[in-house]
């Protein structure tokens, strides 16, 4: 097992394309890392990179104390799993796993040792002589997960291996890898464009943007202490809420509000920033309380989201299911400030 270290990496197509600025990120020896950003973002590239798949135009890659920049991507000791499974249809589960094994003229009772172990552990044990025609879509990317683990890697790379699968396989199948993780004991980077994957699977999360590492942290820090409007809005379902406002004497002004904040800022104006979960039904503060004009109402059973207007903003709500409230209404609203963020109008970055 190892970790892996991009060292200033940097990607360029042409001088006027560059999809990999400065990257730098340390993945610990079996650490479970996520990138993820928008598409285009330069995340698949940056694992490409690590894989061999893609040329390194500057900086270093290294597994362990290796550098592998001009190394084989077959001597890298690494195994990949793709967004398409790239699944032999010709052969059987049992030789799409073995393959890898046969191309290093592994003995045979290795081989099978190898893969009726790997198909043990994710439940193919009776689907080996299957071909893959004959599979479920979450049955052929345990099929690709197996071809991979019997090659007993240092590191595992994951291209958005679950975006083919439809929302309930694909919640089952982030459990599956992260028992997966955890009984292997191998290192994982798993690149997503879900933010929901990314802070329920990984250890730590690295946020990509326009080719530009955002932020690296667990899933808490990242949630709870965003570095800039990018993150903020990025991470959190529905999105934070974000409005400008005036910082004066320790209270933010807003166009239908105004709140004392939780740490002294010096005056100045930039944009207030808060979750959905932050506004409540609850009045905790009569000084912070706001009023809105509730354009949609979302229920979802243990939720109630309200989408609406405070003063010339919009906002959204998280609010107890039980209350009733419709499209139209009036409804008071509370503000928990011990969660408040405002950012730098100009740079984007987080100054609470």
């Amino acid at each position: 097992m190892a970790s892996v270290t991009f060292d200033h990496v940097v990607k360029r197509y042409t001088s006027d394309l560059t999809v990999v600025k400065d990257f730098n990120v340390e993945v610990a020896d079996k650490e479970f890392m996520v990138l993820v950003g928008p598409s285009g973002c330069g995340k698949s590239t940056a694992l490409r990179m690590l894989a061999g798949l893609e040329s390194i135009s500057e900086g270093q890659i290294r597994i362990g104390d290796r550098v592998i920049n001009n190394i084989a991507a077959k001597d890298r000791d690494i195994a990949m799993v793709f967004q398409s499974y790239a699944l032999y249809p010709h052969m059987s589960v049992y030789d799409n796993m073995a393959f890898p094994l046969q191309m290093q003229h592994m003995k045979k009772a290795e081989i099978d040792k190898r893969v009726k172990s790997a198909s043990s552990s994710l439940g193919l044990g009776n689907f080996l002589d299957r071909k893959p025609r004959a599979l479920s879509g979450g049955q052929r990317q345990r099929v690709a997960l197996g071809r991979a683990i019997v090659r007993n890697p240092q590191v595992f790379l994951l291209d958005e291996p679950l975006s083919n699968l439809d929302a309930k396989l694909r919640a089952q199948t982030r459990i599956e890898l992260q028992k997966l993780h955890r009984d292997l004991g191998t290192t994982f980077i798993y690149v997503t464009h879900d933010q929901v994957e990314a802070m329920t699977m990984g250890d730590r999360i690295a946020i990509m943007n326009a080719g530009i590492l955002q932020q690296v942290g667990t899933p808490g820090d990242i949630y709870d202490h965003p570095a800039n409007i990018f993150v903020a809005g990025f991470v959190g379902t529905p999105t934070m809420n974000f409005v400008a406002a005036t910082v004066q004497d320790g209270v933010a002004t807003a166009s239908g509000f105004h709140v004392k904040l939780p740490k002294a800022l010096p005056a100045a104006k930039g944009i207030l920033g808060f979750r959905p979960e932050a506004v409540t039904d609850r009045i905790p503060d009569p000084d912070s309380a706001m009023e809105m004009k509730v354009d949609v109402v979302e229920r979802l059973g243990s939720d109630q989201f309200l989408y609406g207007k405070v003063g010339g903003d919009s906002v959204t709500a998280r609010v107890d299911p039980r209350i009733k409230v419709e499209p139209g209404d009036s409804i008071k609203l509370g503000l928990d400030t011990r969660t408040l963020h405002f950012f730098d109008s100009e740079t984007e970055l987080a100054l609470l």
